[in-house]
């Protein structure tokens, strides 16, 4: 599974401006967060930089933040204490979580950032759905983010360079993406993505990561969520549009 423990440290430059901070990226999903009772317990299992999982908690939340990567479970801790927000977090791949959480644990799950198709093939994304399944109770939700692959394959390999400079703790990068796209789309895919930082002296330094990545259509994702006894309330899918959110219920 990809590590993102290089991207970890600059990883906020790839969050969008709109959800640059915990409050504002919780308010993102506040027709979700809308329908939890109060002191929900939710669960962010892939939990990046704990931008989501500290702004659920500033809402009264009882939060527990995953990831697959070290250095983003640590970079998330690092927020909560920042932030002074109760967050508890564990260093888990998706498949993990059986392991460390009771089955029905959580009111809601979260699943976003793109990072679903960093699970290996179709045997994993179908692992980490019923893994996230099972933590859920009974009529709990778990919220999941994509790309919509199917216009990221339409484009085919390139390179996208940022067109503008992006602005965090200020401190100004350029992103850039690199596409490989594999011919079929049970193949592996693969992702560049490079922050190309400038500081005040106008050196600039690179972190760079090669990610692996699985995508799925759209049609497929629903079909692994009912196998997975998950129920699709809602999607915002829009085949012109770059990424969508689907929420689904346990059965």
């Amino acid at each position: 599974m990809t590590s993102y423990d290089v991207l970890a440290e600059v990883y906020e430059w790839l969050i969008s401006d709109a959800k640059s901070t915990p409050p504002e990226f919780a308010a993102a999903f506040a027709d979700v967060t809308r329908l939890l009772p109060a002191n929900a317990r939710v669960l962010d299992c892939s939990c990046g930089t704990g931008h989501l999982a500290v702004g659920l908690a500033g809402l009264g939340m009882q939060v527990v933040a995953t990831d697959a990567s070290a250095a983003m479970v640590r970079r998330t801790a690092e927020l909560s204490e920042e932030f002074g927000a109760s967050v508890r977090t564990v260093r888990a791949d998706w498949e993990e979580l059986p392991d460390h959480f009771d089955d029905a644990t959580f009111d809601m799950v979260f699943c976003v950032g793109n990072s679903l198709h960093h699970a290996v093939g179709a045997r994993g994304r179908r692992a980490a759905l019923e893994s996230m399944s099972r933590l859920l109770r009974r009529g709990g939700r778990v919220v999941l983010t994509s790309r919509n692959w199917e216009l990221v394959r339409a484009r085919g390999s390139r390179l996208d360079i940022g067109d503008r400079l992006v602005r965090r703790n200020g401190r100004d990068a350029v992103v850039v993406y690199r596409w490989e796209i594999a011919p079929q789309w049970e193949d592996e895919h693969r992702i560049e993505i490079a922050v190309a930082q400038v500081d005040a002296s106008e050196q600039v330094l690179v972190r760079s990561e090669l990610l692996s990545c699985w995508p799925c259509r759209h049609d497929d994702l629903d079909v692994e969520l009912r196998r997975a006894g998950l129920r699709t309330e809602s999607s915002t899918f829009d085949p012109e549009a770059e990424n969508y959110t689907v929420v689904a219920s346990r059965i």
